[in-house]
């Protein structure tokens, strides 16, 4: 199944480190947030990427252009670089489509810039790039198929806590609580979509503004709720809190069955 994700955003949030970088090659450990996103996809059988580029374009590309497969596993560099000898497990042969929606472009507009690359697709995966999750994604496909809605987005609690607060126009306190206390559920980046979202589209629209509103009017809109483990990436404090789990070897979002598979969180389990 094919994978767009989402790579243009300026990141304005998390401005310390995009200003030099886009927000998906942002490091966590020795690698980009982006391979992280798309190890989880490969781990679970999806190849097939549609990298929808706009900001510092360039450097995501480069990225991809210049990565070798040893890049990323143990190996013996002999005869001034001309040998080498993978030593750990070679890289997956991922499909990477590198299509340049541009700067300015919202959601809605990168997918539908890069809508003929799914078009024929039965259904086809997407995501925000900018959060990790160890959901079970296999039951959320198998659930939206299920289904027969036209999209599907995964719905997971706020991982922080907040206060709630609810007062009068005096600023009289009525009530003062904690959210976890409440049913919220927020949107969580994990999207799957049959091609007939594009019908709910119009030009210039936001993805989950209009096009929504429309699927929720006919009925075709899944939340897949989750309670599992869930962050975005959105702020210097996110990627701090990301990095720290890394360094820990602990990555939810490539384990299966408690097994880590990346050789980079078994070095890291061993610093």
């Amino acid at each position: 199944m094919k994978v767009v994700l989402f790579c243009g955003g300026l990141g304005t949030r998390i401005r310390e480190y995009s200003e030099n970088v886009p927000k998906p090659m942002i490091p966590l450990g020795p690698q980009p947030i982006i391979r992280h996103l798309m190890q989880y996809y490969s781990d679970r059988g999806h190849n097939d990427f549609v990298l929808c580029l706009g900001y510092k374009a360039n450097v995501i590309k480069d990225f991809f252009l210049q990565t070798r497969p040893q890049t990323f596993t143990d190996c013996v560099v002999s005869a001034g670089g001309q040998k080498v000898e993978m030593l750990g497990e070679a890289a997956e042969d991922w499909r990477v489509a590198l299509i340049d929606t541009g700067i300015w472009r919202n959601i809605g507009q990168r997918l539908w810039a890069v809508r003929k690359h799914v078009e024929n697709e039965p259904m086809f995966l997407a995501n925000y790039s900018d959060g990790l999750s160890d959901l079970d994604l296999d039951d959320m496909i198998r659930r939206f198929k299920d289904s027969g809605k036209v999209a599907c987005f995964l719905a997971v609690r706020p991982p922080l806590t907040y206060h709630l607060v609810d007062a009068d126009e005096s600023g009289n306190v009525r009530e003062f609580r904690s959210s976890a206390a409440s049913d919220i559920w927020i949107n969580g980046g994990f999207f799957i979509f049959r091609p007939e979202i594009f019908d709910y589209m119009r030009e210039g629209e936001e993805l989950v503004l209009e096009p929504f509103s429309r699927l929720i009017a006919d009925d075709q809109l899944l939340a897949y709720r989750y309670e599992g483990f869930w962050r975005s990436m959105d702020t210097l404090r996110d990627w701090q809190s990301l990095q720290d789990m890394v360094e820990r070897g602990e990555t939810p979002w490539l384990d299966r069955n408690g097994v880590a598979v990346r050789g980079d969180v078994k070095r890291a389990e061993a610093s």
